[in-house]
């Protein structure tokens, strides 16, 4: 006859290999970003994002998916570039023509805003 403390032991061991393999299984399975970002910018995005959709928390999981969207597509170095251009391309001034001024600032900030907007879309957002 088994004592109590040892068929606990057993539980709690079949349990803890149980977890394993749920965690190993969905660590497998997982879908990992294409590009990681600083968490600090993730949050920045999400702020933003909401900021610009009316404020509401409710937007929390459709910007959070944005964001993931426009990591899936874009680097981390190619984002805070492109979305650098398309954020101070309408600033007045000759210090805003770095911005607005050449073909590359003009080509990435139309691609930061059409991964945006496609991302956007695609979360259920409007752009």
């Amino acid at each position: 006859m088994m004592t109590m403390q040892r068929l606990c032991q057993m539980f709690a061991l079949s349990a803890l290999l149980g977890a394993a393999a749920l965690w190993i299984g969905s660590a497998v399975g997982a879908d990992s970003p294409v590009h990681d970002y600083p968490t600090v910018a993730r949050v920045e995005f999400v702020q933003e994002c909401i900021g610009a959709h009316g404020g509401k928390l409710e937007n929390l999981y459709q910007c959070s998916c944005a964001i993931d969207r426009i990591a899936n597509t874009l680097s981390y170095d190619d984002f805070v570039e492109a979305s650098t251009y398309a954020k101070y391309s309408s600033l007045a001034g000759e210090g805003g023509g770095i911005f607005r001024d050449s073909d590359e600032a003009r080509q990435k900030a139309k691609r930061y805003r059409e991964v945006e907007a496609e991302a956007y879309r695609n979360c259920g957002l409007s752009p």
